[in-house]
């Protein structure tokens, strides 16, 4: 009980740090059943491939352009009305999306950045709560606290996945159509937007800048400039692949391929959800005996690897166990990505690190899965799993050489 406590509430956690864990959850929450059931909710409006991939080009593009915008603005402005500006904004996505506007609508609100259909968040959210945990604890607490920030936001994404299932309930108990059903399931994501800003506006000003109110200037980079542009340039690269398996497009796969229906695929990925979660945890131990980079790096090649198999694997039930054994390992870099950053960068550098570092990911990660849907309905529907799983390995090869000697202060 104390250890389960220790992961819900830790208590060397100050009270806006939980806030912010809290946040986190309801967030993560509703990204677990949108990504599941966004591409079968657009199929069921008659959209395709296509049109899914432009979705999540818009969201993923505008979550970077949302992510410069905080790393030059969110120090000045404050970082707790930005972030209760972006939880508005995912409010207003879920309602237009349950409303089912026009397309074009559709792709207007997606640069908002704040639909989930990864199950990685690289959302406008992602970079200013990255700043703020370190001011939360101590140093040496600083791994395990993003450990606990990742594995709550994937036990989180786990229930929302089951919940992708809940439209077949809907239909059954209540009586209401396939797509009323879908729908319904948006307006409870504008609702759980509303939840995540009631939270922030309860953080206190400790959380601004150098712990106080916000500062007259948006903070810059200084010394860590070179480090910051390398990990940017190798996270673009990680996240172009990533935009090739997006969570929605790995969902849209098994839906296609094997016909499997929101309720298989809500169990499937609840399941992906808690070994992610169980990783995060194990992910701060490995760090601890191996170091950061080396966790990152020696955990992801082989879940590039299984990511790899998935198309060639003859059944269904072999294929979903190429994807949780995938999933095992694959967010293991997480939580030591976050921390390794704000560990080489100085304390008032954090949140242009963290912004410009996530500017690169989205940027990158945007580019791709209009190129994924493209190729699922003209070539293979398996490709995009081979192009991602084999640009994420050169990714881990070129981190591994090229930062192997910047050492956090832990390890020095």
């Amino acid at each position: 009980m104390r250890a389960i406590r220790e992961v819900l509430r830790p208590a060397w956690v100050t009270a806006d740090g939980r806030r912010v864990l809290a946040a986190r959850a309801v967030r993560n929450f509703a990204y677990g059943f949108t990504s599941v059931l966004l591409g079968i909710y657009m199929e069921a409006l008659g959209y395709t491939a296509a049109h899914v991939g432009g979705v999540l080009m818009a969201t993923l593009g505008g979550s970077a352009l949302l992510s410069l915008l905080f790393a030059a603005v969110a120090d000045r402005w404050g970082r707790r009305r930005v972030l209760a500006a972006s939880a508005a904004l995912m409010a207003l996505v879920g309602v237009t999306y349950a409303l089912a506007a026009p397309y074009p609508i559709l792709l207007l609100v997606a640069l908002s950045g704040t639909l989930g259909a990864t199950a990685g968040e690289i959302g406008p959210f992602l970079s200013l709560e990255q700043a703020i945990l370190p001011q939360t604890c101590a140093d040496v607490r600083r791994t395990q606290l993003f450990s606990i920030y990742n594995l709550q936001g994937a036990v989180a994404w786990s229930f929302g996945a089951l919940c992708a299932g809940l439209p077949a309930f809907l239909e059954r108990a209540v009586g209401l159509s396939g797509l009323g059903a879908l729908r319904a399931m948006f307006l409870l994501y504008g609702a759980l937007g509303l939840a995540s800003l009631w939270l922030f506006a309860r953080l206190s000003p400790a959380v601004e800048v150098e712990g106080g109110a916000a500062g007259r200037r948006p903070t810059r980079l200084h010394r860590s400039r070179g480090i910051v542009a390398g990990l940017s340039a190798l996270f673009g690269l990680d996240s172009l692949a990533g935009g090739f398996i997006v969570q929605s497009l790995i969902a849209f796969y098994f839906h296609r391929r094997w016909g499997a229906g929101p309720e298989i695929l809500g169990l499937v990925f609840m399941a992906a959800g808690f070994l992610q979660a169980a990783s995060f945890l194990v992910a701060a131990k490995v760090a601890g005996r191996i170091g950061l980079l080396n966790t990152m790096v020696f955990t992801h090649l082989p879940s590039n690897v299984l990511m790899m198999l998935i198309p060639a694997m003859p059944s269904l039930e072999l294929a979903v166990a190429c994807l949780l054994a995938r999933q095992a390992l694959s967010q293991m870099d997480v939580p030591t990505r976050q921390s390794y950053i704000m560990a080489v960068v100085a304390p008032d550098e954090r949140t242009a690190a963290s912004s410009l570092t996530n500017v690169a990911r989205n940027i990158a990660q945007a580019l791709t899965p209009g190129l994924a849907g493209w190729a699922m309905e003209a070539l293979s529907l398996g490709l995009p799993m081979l192009l991602g799983g084999g640009l994420k390995i050169v990714y881990d090869l070129l981190l591994l050489a090229a930062f192997r000697h910047v050492k956090p202060p832990e390890e020095t």
